[in-house]
């Protein structure tokens, strides 16, 4: 069974180096919400397209115009017009509390509080947001990661096989070293290979690096 450490070499030397998200907590909001429902290609081209509108701040967001906004978020996917009313919250939120950048980088306490605030992320994006924008040493639980841990680790018969989101983040914070660093690193690529790779429908398994080692991925081309 393919271990965590090797999973992430082999990964690493097939994608090369990934962007890492933005550690500023409203930044890391807006790439949160133009990484909902779409591929990375398309989140990168939307976030690309704000930074060149210099629109990536609660104030310039919010006052950027309308048809700027409309034209680069549509970039991302469809959902346009839920991800502005996400964008649009966000900024007013940030606006009228500047003191949530320094609670979110705070104690966890204080920063799970303050992310309550923002309904648009639910738990599992304020646990993302708070491995990359407040360096808390936190696994933040994703579909497609679990989809990718899923089919490397189960095998049929095994009683140790982690069949739920739980089993997997109990094996990964087993197996990474418990810093930031680790697990955003981990995330950052089974992430990605569950976008791109190992997809919920029609996974590319032909052109996977992990399929040598993967029940799932052997099932389907042996």
């Amino acid at each position: 069974m393919l271990g965590i450490g090797r999973c992430l070499t082999i990964l690493e030397g097939f994608y090369g180096p990934l962007p890492c998200p933005p550690v500023d907590p409203f930044r890391y909001l807006v790439w949160e919400i133009l990484s909902l429902r779409t591929v990375p290609r398309k989140r990168d081209a939307a976030l690309t397209a704000l930074k060149h509108a210099r629109a990536l701040t609660p104030d310039s967001l919010g006052r950027a115009p309308q048809a700027l906004l409309e034209s680069a978020v549509g970039l991302a996917g469809p959902s346009r017009e839920s991800r502005l009313q996400a964008l649009r919250a966000g900024a007013d939120l940030f606006r009228r509390a500047p003191e949530l950048s320094g609670l979110i980088r705070g104690p966890l306490p204080g920063a799970r509080r303050a992310l309550k605030r923002f309904p648009q992320l639910g738990e599992d994006g304020a646990r993302r947001l708070l491995l990359f924008a407040s360096d808390h040493v936190i696994w933040p639980t994703d579909t497609r990661v679990d989809r990718v841990c899923r089919r490397l680790w189960t095998h049929p018969g095994a009683d140790r096989s982690p069949r739920s989101s739980r089993g997997v983040q109990r094996r990964l914070t087993k197996e990474l070293p418990a810093t930031t660093a680790a697990f955003r690193r981990a995330f950052l690529y089974l992430f990605h290979h569950g976008s791109i790779t190992c997809t919920e429908r029609d996974p590319h398994c032909v052109v996977c690096p992990l399929r040598r080692d993967c029940p799932e991925g052997l099932r389907r081309i042996p």
